[in-house]
């Protein structure tokens, strides 16, 4: 065997691990995360439902948008539009006693009550997104998902959201049964 053999079969082992090393982590959040429901925020209509998949945005996300501080943004037909710089970092959700959050604050490293908890989020392009901006589900279910107003997300201790399913306002799993 070779050497460049033995160098592609090490880095394909070594690939092989960081992807089950992964899958391990999403399927032990799966089994233990806290259930946080985000409320969907409205979407423009005409991107609701396109082909097999749900365009998502969320209250909570829209909120904390508002409360990241602006840069100097850009000039549009004369006109200077604030903007949100590229950022990564964690906001803290209260959850009410269905587990629905509301923002709260941005995380400033203060301990969190026991009915908070932190949402990781990143902002690219004045957009911010949780772990997914759209749902997708089998072709030809989408009249399945019509009634969705909340997101379920699987969340880690540190933020780290995983969305599961979505839900109607009575807080109704939708789709078929997982």
């Amino acid at each position: 065997m070779s050497l460049r053999s033995a160098l592609a079969i090490v880095v394909g082992l070594a690939i092989l691990a960081g992807v089950n090393l992964a899958i391990m982590g999403k399927e032990r959040l799966l089994a233990d995360g806290r259930v946080v429901y985000l409320e969907l925020a409205p979407v423009d209509p005409r991107s609701l439902m396109q082909g097999d998949y749900m365009a998502l945005r969320f209250r909570a996300g829209d909120e904390i948008l508002q409360a990241l501080p602006r840069t100097e943004g850009r000039v549009v037909r004369g006109v200077r539009i604030p903007d949100v710089a590229p950022t990564d970092g964690r906001a803290v959700v209260a959850l009410d006693e269905r587990g629905v959050a509301r923002f709260a604050r941005l995380d400033g490293g203060s301990p969190l009550a026991a009915n908070e908890a932190y949402v990781a989020y990143r902002v690219r392009q004045s957009r911010l997104k949780f772990a997914t901006d759209a749902f997708f589900f089998e072709e030809g279910r989408a009249k399945e998902y019509e009634a969705a107003r909340y997101g379920e997300f699987r969340v880690a201790p540190g933020g780290e959201l995983l969305l599961v399913a979505l839900r109607d306002k009575d807080l109704r799993r939708l789709g078929p049964p997982s």
